[in-house]
């Protein structure tokens, strides 16, 4: 099993791990990452095999600083401007990629642009360090429940790597927002971490959406981020048998009988919820219940990215299969 070491204590032997073309699970703001260094083929190699990830899906880069992260990219005044008002936090900007930026081609996919995210914390600590970017898509098997603490990457992942740097919860709790410059506008490849309302005011323009082809970024696979069991969304009763993820004080109906309950916020914060939303379908995913019913979740502000990952734990498995 993996050796869990406390960020105050783990720095050092990540570091030699990184170095050797290990992987290292590391938390991050958003979610816990699993960390390989971005430039060696190897390392990248490792974290595919270790989620069972398809490669056609590509993988954040992570960056310390805005040097490390022009020595990589091609920024547009959108992105930048995007960039020092965001960065360090839950953003990602999918940027064309700079000429002998010494990125693994595994990372990318085979893409002509690269995503990239400049994380808080730990991350962003050993990245300096180690002086090279690190691709980090989330601490799970691919497809599965995103890790928010570094027990539940244990359980998923522990006998198939080496360390498990724990930093406790994590804050944020969903994965980064992912946006991209197209012309003279922004479209956003998926919600998550930071509102879209807050990346609006900030550029002054509403972000598109819809309408982009193919896997342009990580999370876009129809069927991502999925319990054992089968997710049933906006659900107004609860049947036999069915677990139950509420929100806010209104009840579904037949709520008292559920096989287990846990409230995402009672009193309707949807940071709060945001935050609770894989640990809360994880351990009602281990409650036995063969159907998580969920109760509905406005859509405004991070409703938005709570809802994609709901919709996408909801969607057929085979979708998964599909796209391989």
């Amino acid at each position: 099993m993996a050796e869990i070491l406390a960020v105050s204590e783990a720095l050092e032997r990540a570091l030699a791990l990184l170095r050797d073309g290990d992987v290292v699970a590391i938390p991050t703001e958003t979610v816990y990452g699993l960390a390989g260094d971005a430039t060696n083929g190897i390392g990248v190699a490792r974290i595919f095999e270790t989620k069972g990830r398809p490669r056609f899906n590509p993988l954040i880069a992570h960056v310390a600083d805005m040097a490390m992260a022009e020595r990589i990219a091609l920024f547009d005044p959108l992105s930048k401007k995007l960039a020092l008002a965001f960065w360090p936090g839950p953003l990602t900007l999918v940027l064309p990629q700079r000429t002998g930026n010494g990125i693994h081609p595994l990372v990318t996919a085979g893409l002509d642009t690269i995503a990239l995210r400049m994380p808080r914390g730990f991350g962003g600590e050993l990245i300096a360090r180690l002086g090279r970017p690190l691709a980090a898509p989330s601490a799970n098997s691919s497809g599965k429940i995103s890790a928010t603490t570094a027990q539940a990457v244990a359980a998923d992942l522990g006998a198939r790597i080496k360390l498990v740097v724990d930093g406790g919860a994590t804050p944020v709790g969903l994965e980064s927002t992912i946006v991209k410059a197209e012309g003279e506008r922004l479209r956003l490849l998926r919600p998550g971490g930071i509102a879209a309302e807050d990346i609006e005011a900030a550029i002054g323009m509403e972000l598109l959406r819809g309408g982009a082809a193919g896997v342009e970024a990580p999370g876009m696979l129809a069927s991502h981020y999925a319990p054992d069991a089968a997710m049933r969304l906006n659900a107004g009763t609860v049947g036999e048998g069915e677990a139950l993820l509420g929100f806010g004080i209104r009840r579904a109906e037949g709520w008292r009988h559920a096989a287990a309950f846990l409230n995402l916020s009672e009193t309707g914060d949807l940071r709060e919820a945001a935050s609770n939303l894989f640990a809360y379908m994880q351990v009602l995913d281990s409650s036995g219940a063969r159907i998580i019913a969920v109760e509905p979740v406005p859509f405004d502000g991070l409703g938005e990215a709570i809802n994609d990952r709901l919709s996408r734990a909801a969607s057929p498995r085979d979708n998964i299969l599909a796209a391989t």
